[in-house]
């Protein structure tokens, strides 16, 4: 079964408010609310999901919020992706994101609350499980309060005695961790290259990592469009131009683009143009999660990845 892993460690339920206009301050009228389970994994296999590729979601999961957002994943089963629930005691956090009539964004987000070893150790145990037959497995955003560092590092060792390979999208010390733990992919974006970067530029931080352990490093830059760097050089892809909107979801999607090119077994060049144009029509999409299927198939053709090391 070529099912993804989309490892979770800190889902929240998210909220997202319409507004005409943010101003701090002021009362707004909401013009619309959005509410649905998240985190950077959830949002990844919904990706998956509309590139027809099957998925398990791994979430630690607890209170009266972990209860609704397993209910509410489970209700979208049988569109695509299963979901393995780690109860535990702490209750699930939620991310609040403001969207004005301009299409920016601004994202509130609670920390997740600290969960006990033992919880920690039947997470790494139910992800053991998920990767029985999987494809590849994906680690995607931060660690709640408390969460030991080597986490991520930790699941990439996992994938590894599996024979499953691994794309990890974290920050700060978490992500040196796994580095060093060899995962396939690593997905920093450009902000968090830089907070692990020594004020090298992102092209010398993306081969340090490469040098440290990662087999390949993607870093989306937004604007300056994707770098993906591996031990043979690097490659270039541009932003596909005029693209404006709801950014919070477009390195998730890109994430599941780099998860699908190592089920498909894309050639590299070509799993960084997927991940660009993937990217971009994510951010036509109204939420985190969702892409705008014909944005994507139409960006395709003009993006092409150019090799600059």
């Amino acid at each position: 079964m070529n099912h993804v892993v989309c490892v979770t460690p800190n889902p929240a339920a998210d909220v997202t408010y319409e507004v005409a206009a943010l101003m701090p301050g002021a009362t707004h009228r909401v013009r619309r609310v959005l509410r649905r389970p998240g985190g950077k994994g959830v949002n990844v296999a919904r990706v998956l999901r509309a590139l027809d590729v099957p998925a398990t979601v791994v979430v630690p999961v607890g209170g009266p919020t972990g209860e609704w957002l397993v209910d509410a994943l489970r209700a979208e089963h049988d569109t695509g992706f299963r979901v393995l629930a780690v109860p535990v005691a702490a209750e699930t956090r939620r991310t609040v994101t403001v969207v004005d009539g301009s299409g920016t964004a601004t994202a509130l987000n609670e920390p997740g609350r600290p969960l006990t070893e033992a919880e920690w150790a039947g997470f790494l145990a139910a992800t053991a499980d998920a990767l029985i037959g999987a494809a590849a497995m994906t680690v995607s955003g931060s660690l709640p309060v408390g969460a030991p560092a080597d986490l991520p590092a930790r699941l990439v060792a996992l994938a590894r005695d599996a024979g499953v390979p691994a794309v990890v999208d974290t920050s700060g010390p978490p992500l040196l961790a796994a580095v060093e733990a060899g995962p396939d992919v690593v997905k920093p974006n450009a902000e968090e290259l830089a907070e692990i970067a020594a004020g090298d530029d992102a092209l010398v931080a993306a081969r340090r990592l490469v040098a440290l352990g990662a087999r390949r490093v993607v870093v989306s830059r937004g604007a300056d469009g994707l770098l993906g760097v591996d031990a043979d050089g690097g490659w270039h892809v541009p932003a596909v131009p005029g693209v404006a909107g709801n950014p919070t979801g477009a390195g998730d999607a890109a994430v599941a683009a780099l998860a699908h090119a190592l089920v498909a077994g894309t050639a590299w060049p070509y799993a960084l143009v997927d991940a660009a144009a993937l990217g971009a029509a994510a951010v036509l999409a109204d939420v985190a999660g969702e892409v705008d299927l014909a944005a994507y198939h139409r960006f395709l053709p003009t993006l092409s990845a150019e090799r600059i090391a």
